[in-house]
């Protein structure tokens, strides 16, 4: 099946039920496929096909689900820009894969993308039209009515021989690495893939026919996107979009929209329970949450379910390279294993975790995590040389991540190899450290960093910010520290702080916090 072929099995057997909740958007199944297919006609009024590249640049919202199920239907391929991108990066995304069309809107959070764009300087021979999904065009844009009007002169039937003509092995998107080790990589998918992988992983963690699914994930990131609306496509959720993560609006919305599904980064859970107005806020709604990170600590995982009243809460891991997935918990599986694993293996996927020279260790090695299956991208756009480098000839994909598999084949992330760090000779891994501070009563979030040592080599410096109405010493949380873990983990220099620096997906920006940190003391 493909992504358009999706919509309009869910539109045929499902038309009445609730799709998508907007604030005073509210769409079922069958007016959502509607709209999908508005923007399709008008997606083929502008000369767009098979294979054509359509980009969208904007926050989560209706217009994104409704612009990328139109380019799905005709076999366009969908191309999610970072709503935090500046106009170069967004230019180097459009320029790659070679848009034809961006959807995109004007002044969110005060980014004019548009001007953006245009001010990077950047040629951009093979883009055409510029559509704002929000309110007037600005010149050389078109604005989204006029867009649709456009697409009248189109017929369904000519929409409907487009359609059939996309298959399955199609690339449906072209994702974007996050480009921390350089420029982003571009990563297709094809409709196959994002479906099989997320048919499995919304049977997994259980979503089901009218959950109410906040996605506070961002659209541009597989989170958001493929595990949120195209997930709750599949199994007939309603999508609550959430454009900015607020925790104060997160709560009124759970409390008000009765939502049952709230999946996020761990720092979406620490903030919620760090936030001095949960205890008033009504949560008793919410059933269901799936995070992941390098390592996810129980004592998280304890408060989710304690404080926060999720029934079930899951850990999975993935990359973009895996079509966002590799690996999940299980419904069944014991508190110890969701809050210390990321699960095993998802049905048709094969993960492994082998030393530098390829070769697979046994279960409880560290090693690199390697992960061979369908879900697997063929390949970076346009990119051999780094095709190879990540993707060896048995067809395994390097990850970067190291972690150790049981005996039951469950995965242990322990960091990312450029996280790790040395101390006198002993590798240091941040989440591991991190997961250990934030079982004091007074962390709320932390990050742990590398900072260059002239004895040690290099020692770590951890950021901390406190729980509401607290105020740990430094002196106290090192000394804590010392009492739970080896003495060459322990951080030589906390530093409390309000906030940690997050990208638009909530993963802490370590960079950030590695160019904050001069000599360890």
């Amino acid at each position: 099946m493909t992504i358009g072929a999706l919509l309009a099995r869910a539109a045929s057997e499902r038309p009445d039920d609730l799709a998508i909740a907007d604030g005073d958007v509210v769409l079922t199944t069958a007016e959502l496929a509607a709209r999908a297919g508005q923007a399709a006609r008008a997606l083929v009024a502008c000369g767009l096909g098979r294979g054509d590249a359509v980009a969208i640049w904007a926050p989560n919202g209706w217009p994104w689900i409704v612009a990328a199920l139109g380019a799905h239907t005709i076999g366009a391929v969908v191309v999610p820009i970072n709503t935090r991108y500046k106009g170069g990066e967004a230019a180097h995304v459009l320029g790659r894969s070679r848009a034809r069309v961006l959807v995109t809107v004007d002044g969110f959070l005060g980014a004019r993308y548009p001007a953006m764009v245009r001010d990077a300087g950047v040629a951009l021979p093979d883009l055409e039209t510029i559509v704002i999904a929000n309110g007037e065009p600005t010149p050389g844009t078109l604005g989204w009515h006029d867009f649709l009007a456009a697409g009248s002169r189109v017929t369904e039937a000519a929409v409907a021989r487009l359609a059939a003509a996309v298959s399955p092995d199609d690339v449906g998107d072209l994702m974007f690495t996050s480009g921390t080790t350089g420029r982003p990589k571009a990563v297709p998918a094809t409709h196959a893939q994002t479906l099989r992988v997320f048919a499995d992983w919304g049977e997994l963690v259980g979503l089901r026919r009218g959950d109410r699914y906040l996605v506070v994930a961002p659209f541009f990131h597989t989170f958001g996107y493929k595990a949120g609306w195209v997930a709750a496509l599949q199994v007939g959720a309603v999508v609550h979009p959430q454009a900015v993560f607020d925790v104060e609006q997160v709560m009124t919305r759970i409390a008000a929209e009765r939502i049952t599904v709230l999946p996020g980064p761990p720092t979406l859970y620490m903030s919620l329970l760090n936030h001095p107005g949960r205890l008033a806020a009504d949560l008793s709604s919410l059933r269901l949450a799936v995070t992941g990170a390098a390592n996810v600590p129980v004592e998280l995982v304890r408060r989710m379910r304690s404080e926060l009243g999720f029934d079930t809460v899951l850990t999975g891991y993935g990359l973009t390279e895996t079509t966002g997935v590799a690996t999940l918990c299980r419904a069944g599986d014991d508190a110890e294993t969701v809050a210390t694993t990321a699960g095993r293996a998802i049905p048709g996927v094969e993960v492994a975790v082998v030393d530098a020279a390829g070769v697979a260790l046994p279960a409880g090695s560290h090693g690199e995590v390697v992960v061979r299956g369908y879900n697997v991208m063929r390949g970076y756009l346009d990119d051999a040389d780094a095709t190879a480098e990540t993707i060896d000839l048995a067809g395994w994909l390097h990850t970067g991540d190291i972690g150790v598999l049981d005996g039951r084949g469950y995965l242990r992330i322990t960091d990312r190899k450029k996280d790790m760090f040395i101390v006198g000779g002993f590798n240091a891994y941040p989440a591991e450290i991190e997961g250990v501070l934030l079982g004091h009563p007074s962390v709320a979030q932390v990050a742990v960093v590398g900072a260059p040592d002239d004895r040690l080599g290099e020692v770590g410096i951890a950021f901390v910010v406190a729980r509401a109405g607290t105020t740990p010493s430094e002196a106290e949380l090192i000394a804590w520290s010392r009492e739970r873990m080896a003495n060459f983990k322990v951080p030589r220099r906390i530093e409390l702080v309000e906030a940690l620096p997050l990208n638009a997906s909530g993963k802490v920006l370590k960079g950030e916090l590695r160019a904050r940190v001069g000599p360890a003391r």
